[in-house]
């Protein structure tokens, strides 16, 4: 067995790694002392005679060095800022993010004589690094515990029955039973879906809300025809789900490609599909499972935002997300669709650009071509849609009937036209001009209908198996924290 302990200092790692790690009756590693031993000095006199590079650079080591350890590993505020930590911290084993109110923090660590990170404040240092490091904390955690209001041997159990285990409590401690048996951040128990921050994020749930929420799970996975996806999780407690929500999806790749990803790196996950026609009944359901992330595709890459409880920059600048990482019973939307677009056009910088279409995909990619400040005209079959989508973002806009004659040096078309089955295409051959960089959004098939008359025209062609893989390599970061190359993304695919 392997648990790992990961979050800010003064959230317990350390104190309540021990108490597990004895009621479990498995070795503890605490990262820190195991660099001093490293060092032969204490942490404080490390950062002062080499810095915080020389820190990271032995932790860094110690971290591979128990890449294959069973027992309860505890490991610095830092360290998961690193994805080749993450990656060797979460093989094979079960990662839990211990958090505190930053005012809590600031009270625990006072009066340490660990160097501060940043000149700053103590407390406004505090802040600050929860902030920066919050998506990186997010991505590599499965389970997020609050740690503000429970006693480490409190959390020591709250984790013991998270794994399935019988926790050894003291009689001092049962009369505390019912106070934290379920204080995990779970979803909330009405049926009504939470837009806005749960104020009471603790909510004590009790034995009847759990059959009731067991109950309304299985009735939507049978619907769903995910039968194997709960039997998976009751035979397999430690199970946690990611899957793509789309109507209709069964045409992704996503499945083939994280479910291989997650077996290349040990982790205990499943990637399934829920195709739906309603985004609030997948939202629903996800709440419903051990969800760790989703990915997001037609038509729901705007919906969903209404169920989000937090959003980042770029999904709010686009207006859509197709990524959803779950933490806590909290739900974190961003876009990488538009990394997918940037990448692989980067050489284009400053080019003229049109985009083919006004939906969720065609914002992404105006917001790509933007941020490599090319001029760009958005043209649609409802001029309405493209002035609506082109006005946000500063651009020229058009009916798809203006393309004839344009001069772009990039086109990328962003409609599901020339998806399987559809054997169609906005432009032929002779309405593209040599050299032009013809990126198709569309990746089933990978060569579609425009990919062919763009190279009969002879452009520059990029199918959207680009888009895709580099998108997925940053959403897999997102919600796993590690960090994957494009290249693992086309191996994984091929």
């Amino acid at each position: 067995m392997r648990v790992v302990l990961v979050g800010f200092r003064g959230t317990g790692k350390t104190s309540v790694g021990r108490i597990l790690a004895a009621r479990l009756g498995l070795p503890f590693y605490d990262t820190d002392a195991l660099i001093e031993q490293r060092a032969g000095m204490p942490i404080p006199e490390l950062f002062r005679q080499y810095g915080e590079p020389h820190f990271r650079a032995l932790e860094r080591e110690v971290v591979a060095s128990l890449r294959d350890a069973e027992g309860v590993i505890g490991t610095g505020g830092g360290a998961v800022c690193d994805p080749a930590n993450v990656a060797d911290l979460r093989r094979h084993g079960r990662v839990f993010l211990l958090t505190a109110p930053p005012g809590v923090i600031h009270e625990r660590i006072a009066g340490s004589d660990r160097p501060g990170l940043t000149a700053l404040p103590p407390e406004e240092e505090v802040r600050t690094l929860l902030l920066r490091r919050k998506e990186a904390y997010l991505g590599a955690a499965d389970i997020c515990i609050d740690t503000g209001r429970h006693a480490p041997g409190e959390v020591a159990d709250l984790i013991v029955r998270e794994i399935g285990g019988e926790a050894d409590i003291s009689p001092d401690e049962k009369h505390e039973d019912a106070k934290f048996s379920r204080s995990l951040t779970l979803p909330s128990r009405t049926s009504r879906l939470r837009v806005r921050p749960d104020p009471h994020p603790h909510i004590l749930v009790s034995r009847e809300d759990v059959k009731t929420r067991s109950h309304e799970r299985d009735v939507l996975l049978e619907q769903f025809g995910l039968s194997a996806v709960r039997e998976m999780v009751d035979r397999d407690p430690g199970l946690m789900v990611c899957g793509i929500a789309g109507n209709p999806c069964a045409h992704s790749r996503s499945p083939l490609l994280y479910n291989r990803l997650f077996e290349h790196f040990g982790m205990n996950y499943h990637y399934t599909r829920f195709e739906w026609p309603d985004a609030g009944i997948i939202v629903r359901l996800a709440n419903l499972l051990p969800l760790k992330g989703l990915s997001v595709t037609i038509p729901f890459k705007a919906d969903v935002m209404h169920y989000l409880d937090e959003v980042d920059e770029h999904a709010a600048a686009i207006g859509a997300a197709n990524t959803v990482v779950r933490c806590g019973g909290r739900m974190y939307g961003h876009n990488t669709d538009w990394l997918g677009v940037q990448i692989p056009l980067a050489h284009r910088r400053g080019a003229r650009a049109v985009v083919l279409g006004a939906g969720g995909a065609a914002a992404a990619a105006v917001y790509a071509l933007r941020s490599l400040d090319m001029d760009v005209t958005v043209l649609a079959r409802r001029p309405e849609a493209a002035r609506t989508l082109a006005e946000r973002f500063r651009c020229r806009w058009g009916s798809l009937e203006e393309f004839k004659g344009s001069d772009a040096d990039v086109v990328v078309h962003t409609t599901p036209v020339g998806m399987e089955p559809d054997t169609r295409s906005l432009l032929a051959a002779n309405d593209l001009e040599r050299g032009t960089a013809v990126f198709d959004l569309v990746y089933t098939p990978p060569e579609t209908p425009l990919i062919r008359a763009a190279r009969e025209a002879g452009c520059e062609t990029i199918p959207g198996t680009e888009m895709f893989v580099h998108q997925a390599a940053e959403q897999f970061r997102l919600i796993t924290g590690i960090r994957v190359t494009p290249e693992l993304v086309r191996e994984m695919l091929a």
